[in-house]
């Protein structure tokens, strides 16, 4: 967060709501058959993103937001254990590692993992680290996709840990993972438990859902005005199940773009923007004031 120059007085000191959000989309690098290393090839893509988090220092980026499972490919585009071998303990060596590279980066960190609660017992995670490299939390993805292309439930569990707001040194910080941004109801949560930015690490790729990238996630920043940053992949992998798109983004609380990436590059996507902005279109529009409770009971019985 930046500050104001000294008042006119010399005394006093401002401190403006200005932050600027670092998103990377990237291409997944490795080997998918039975023979290659899996520790070689999740080096790889961490070695990568540790690359990207030295640029975002150098463009004093202060929050910074991964793609979903960053370090692997989109495994869940077929059924097969091997893959368990990529899940993670949290906290684990890979949380430390991470924790490390947000404090020699000065970065408030969000990095989605493949967790391992115990053993057999897998979530689609992402944890948020503040920019002294203390762990503030994690978020499990609660909304779990099952068709073709998407086994996710081979995979993981539904999350168990609700909504929560993590409150970092510079904003208050919402997460919601990829599928889980259909739902208009956990975005809605993520609103009134003070989120000021929702970050939703994806991993999509072209078809139906290309349409509605540019549609849903604004919907939900103008429905609870806050900010929305949307990350997705890029490129081929090897299942071909389609182009993953990039066109990471952020969207402001009126539903404005602020910044949006490339179709096909690998980049990090950089936005300045100003929380101030969240008072002034809430005070224009009361959607959280004028909200009925009362009557949306029946929607948790249908």
């Amino acid at each position: 967060m930046r500050e104001s120059p000294l008042s006119l007085s010399g005394h006093l000191v401002i401190a403006l709501r200005n932050v600027r959000i670092g998103l990377v989309q990237a291409t997944w690098e490795g080997d998918v058959s039975d023979e290659a290393s899996t520790e070689e090839n999740i080096e790889r893509m961490i070695h990568k993103h540790e690359g990207f988090a030295t640029i975002a220092k150098q463009q004093e980026v202060q929050i910074l937001c991964f793609q979903e499972l960053f370090y692997g490919p989109y495994f869940c585009a077929e059924q097969d254990r091997k893959w368990y071998k990529y899940a993670e303990s949290i906290p684990g060596p890979l949380t430390e590692r991470m924790q490390k590279l947000a404090k020699d980066n000065n970065l408030i960190l969000i990095a989605p993992m493949y967790e391992e609660e115990s053993v057999g017992v897998y979530y689609n995670t992402a944890i948020i680290i503040d920019s002294d490299g203390s762990l503030l939390g994690k978020m499990r993805k609660m909304h779990i996709p099952q068709l073709g292309g998407f086994w996710e439930k081979f995979y993981f569990r539904p999350g168990n840990l609700g909504y929560p707001v993590f409150n970092t040194s510079v904003a208050k910080i919402g997460i919601y993972i990829c599928y889980d941004r259909h739902f208009p109801e956990g975005a809605r949560a993520l609103g009134l438990n003070g989120a000021e930015i929702v970050f939703n690490p994806s991993a999509t790729v072209a078809g139906l859902s290309e349409h509605l990238w540019s549609i849903e996630q604004p919907a939900h920043a103008v429905a609870n005005g806050y900010f929305m940053a949307a990350i997705n992949r890029v490129g081929e992998e090897p299942w071909k199940t389609g182009t993953f798109y990039g066109s990471s983004y952020v969207v402001d609380p009126r539903g404005q773009m602020v910044v949006k990436g490339s179709r096909d590059k690998e980049e990090l996507v950089v936005a300045d923007i100003d929380l101030d902005m969240m008072r002034e279109v809430r005070n224009t529009w009361q959607f959280f004031r004028d909200r009925r409770p009362d009557s949306y009971g029946d929607l948790t019985k249908l």
